[in-house]
């Protein structure tokens, strides 16, 4: 199996809906490559995921928090239970994941920004470079 038709089998459509192709896939696996040349940018996904990133980092770090509270007395309610340690394993454990979900989220969210602004930028300067391109006449004044 090809490489393009893995990503296909793994990213195409399920219904006939939109799909995810690599911009240097062929239309078909025969013609090796090249793509239809149809790759758009918009920056709005890149704004919208550092969006999602954002509110991920708040949310885990909301229900971060609440973990300390949630298991408080359990120790004095819970006394000569063997349980008890294994809460507290677990307790730490929840902490220690949630808060890298969070700081991974916060990064993820200034790298998005960053993209999104880069881009937009890089899509503008094209679009100014090609306003002032006449693309000359042809020999016969048609075009």
């Amino acid at each position: 199996m090809s490489y393009s038709e893995r990503w296909q089998e793994l990213f195409g459509p399920a219904d006939g809906g939109p799909a995810m192709r690599l911009a240097s896939a062929a239309p078909d696996s025969g013609s090796g490559g090249g793509g239809a040349g149809d790759l758009e940018h918009s920056h709005g996904p890149w704004t919208s995921a550092s969006s999602t990133a954002g509110d991920l980092h708040t949310s885990t770090e909301t229900s971060r928090s609440s973990l300390g509270p949630g298991h408080e007395g359990i120790e004095t309610g819970a006394a000569g239970l063997s349980s008890v340690a294994a809460l507290k394993s677990v307790l730490t454990s929840w902490d220690e994941r949630l808060q890298a979900v969070r700081d991974e989220c916060k990064q993820l969210k200034g790298t998005l920004l960053t993209v999104a602004k880069e881009m937009g930028e890089t899509d503008t300067a094209i679009e100014t470079s090609f306003k002032g391109v006449n693309g000359g006449a042809k020999a016969d004044g048609q075009r």
